[in-house]
């Protein structure tokens, strides 16, 4: 697995903070299946409300662009989450009951609002940078999520989730996104960006990214 150079720079940078959000008591009930549904169909119905600002957020992400390479691995990851990863939220929820009209009308928890609207202000405040340092670790921390755990899981009602983020075509998606930071970076810092006075704000962009993502986890988990 690997999904670039600088991702595994800023995963460093965030220190413990990274492990809580990859090896959160929400994920691991998933590789164990020990995670009660009702919990996981609570945090998918928010995870598809979050999905639709994530488009949204990755639509900035042509705006703020400055090549058209960029403009099209934008566009590109937008298609991917609409057509492809909301697809389980849909199929999922709909085996329990729940329309997708229910799914977008859902009321917003706070923890969702608070992470995807820091992701948009990242984008409206800042550059191409700042947007992508917060949108990483969503979709390369699920990518690694799913590798992992689509090794380590046995038996567990949570397969279709795992599949997904360890199949073939989200793994491609983290590459292809690893891909397009690593060109950003360069393009903007050079071959050194440690150096570059804007590397700390990228750093804390992305760790505290991650700390929203453990937040969101808990979503899923007993109040």
């Amino acid at each position: 697995m690997s999904y670039g150079a600088t991702f595994p720079l800023w995963r460093a940078a965030a220190g413990v903070t990274w492990q809580d959000y990859t090896r959160h008591a929400f994920v691991e009930g998933l590789r164990d299946g020990t995670l009660p549904r009702a919990g996981f169909l609570r945090y998918l119905v928010q995870d598809y409300v979050f999905l639709v600002h994530f488009s949204r957020a990755w639509a900035l992400a042509v705006t703020k662009a400055e090549t058209l390479d960029e403009m099209r691995a934008c566009a590109a990851t937008v298609h991917a989450l609409l057509d492809e990863e909301m697809r389980l939220h849909v199929e999922t929820c709909a085996a329990e009951g729940i329309p997708e009209t229910e799914l977008f009308a859902a009321r917003e928890a706070p923890a969702n609002l608070a992470y995807t609207r820091y992701v948009l202000d990242a984008g409206h405040s800042g550059d191409f940078l700042d947007l992508m340092a917060a949108l990483a670790p969503c979709v390369l921390g699920y990518g690694e999520i799913g590798a992992r755990l689509g090794a380590e899981a046995g038996a567990t009602p949570y397969a279709d989730w795992i599949a997904t983020y360890a199949g073939k075509d989200y793994q491609r998606t983290c590459r292809e996104v690893g891909a397009l930071i690593d060109a950003a970076v360069a393009r903007r810092l050079g071959d050194t960006p440690e150096r570059s006075p804007r590397w700390p704000r990228l750093c804390a962009r992305f760790e505290m990214a991650t700390r929203l993502e453990v937040d969101f986890w808990g979503l899923g988990l007993p109040a």
